[in-house]
């Protein structure tokens, strides 16, 4: 038997995480199987949509069940392995969840070169939200030379990789960030034609002189006041792949104020706008092999760049994820568990 250090739901959430939603526990694994392996969790990914993971709502998957382990993808080690695809020291790609060991499937890992690149990035730019970003913008998006691009969450894995991919396809990006230094990264590290800052008074004003030709892509990432300020700015045949709606993530109820909602279904109807909700696995198959290739030679060519905000320590995952949701992260937010 091995011990396993494990963060678990200890309550469901009302509005925004607290730390008494999360409980640190010791437990202990069976030995594996046949066709399992023993992994060592090295790092953990933290990402928005672990909090509907948290609650009991309806969604595209099911619900942690209060004192289960959070979910999770992470880089791990094999500590032992009873499948011959995989030998004691390989480093691979799981869904162990926030705990430091796990026995998993060997079906259910993919390995990694280690010498190709950081094995964190996995987890980021050439992971989950790098496939997304890909995924997401090329199918749905379809961005064309002399478009215009606009990403909100800009310096975030997902948004930051949006707008460079944007460039690269001949578009002109656009972003949205919250602050000073979130601004200046992406206008002056990750190359965006222009910036805004979401928490400006005059935001929306911003927003339009910015975009002098309109938007014919927005990739959201946020929904919101941020959402509300872009949706009049579309021009016709927009497209709009909605990836998150993070600014609503902890609500408890409806938003105060008149009833947007048929406002909102004339401009999609008198624009002609596509507005399609997507989540990434269901791109896989088709498109994974082609985002890892591209991705790769991209980053290698310096036209992507990545940046990471790294935590040390699994015990410090739940204060990282609950700084996450208020936007306190600058770049993909990984926990070094060991």
């Amino acid at each position: 038997m091995v011990e396993t250090t494990r963060i678990v739901l200890a309550a469901r959430p009302v509005g925004a995480p607290t730390p008494a939603n999360f409980r640190l526990e010791t437990g202990e694994l069976p030995d594996p199987g046949p066709g399992e392996v023993l992994l060592r969790t090295r790092y953990l990914s933290l990402d928005p949509y672990m909090r509907g993971r948290m609650s009991a709502a309806e969604s595209y998957a099911p619900p942690v069940e209060v004192d289960g382990v959070m979910v999770g993808a992470t880089v791990a080690e094999v500590l032992e392995s009873r499948d011959p695809s995989l030998a004691k020291g390989d480093v691979v790609v799981a869904y162990s969840g926030w705990q430091t060991h796990h026995v998993a499937p060997a079906s259910a890992v993919r390995k990694l070169d280690p010498d190709a690149a950081p094995p964190s990035t996995a987890l980021g730019v050439l992971g989950m939200p790098g496939f997304t970003a890909y995924s997401g913008l090329l199918k749905i998006g379809q961005p064309k030379p002399g478009e215009t691009v606009v990403v909100a969450a800009a310096s975030g894995p997902v948004g930051a990789t949006v707008g460079q991919i944007a460039r690269i396809k001949g578009a002109r990006a656009v972003g949205i960030a919250g602050g000073p230094d979130k601004c200046a990264y992406v206008r002056d590290e990750l190359g965006f034609d222009a910036v805004i800052d979401h928490r400006a008074p005059d935001f929306a004003d911003q927003l339009k002189n910015a975009v002098p030709d309109g938007i014919d892509v927005y990739f959201e990432n946020v929904g919101g006041a941020v959402a509300a300020a872009v949706f009049p700015l579309l021009n016709t045949y927009g497209r709009v792949p909605v990836c998150g709606l993070i600014a609503d993530y902890n609500a408890t109820e409806a938003p105060s104020g008149p009833d947007r909602l048929p406002a909102h279904f004339r401009r999609v109807l008198t624009k002609s706008l596509t507005v399609r909700g997507f989540i990434q696995t269901e791109f896989v198959a088709e498109m994974y092999r082609d985002f890892l290739r591209d991705m790769s030679g991209w980053i290698g060519e310096g036209l992507v760049r990545y940046r990471e905000d790294i935590v040390d320590g699994l015990e410090n995952a739940p204060a990282a994820f609950i700084g996450l949701l208020e936007g306190r992260n600058f770049g993909k937010l990984v926990v070094r568990v060991a």
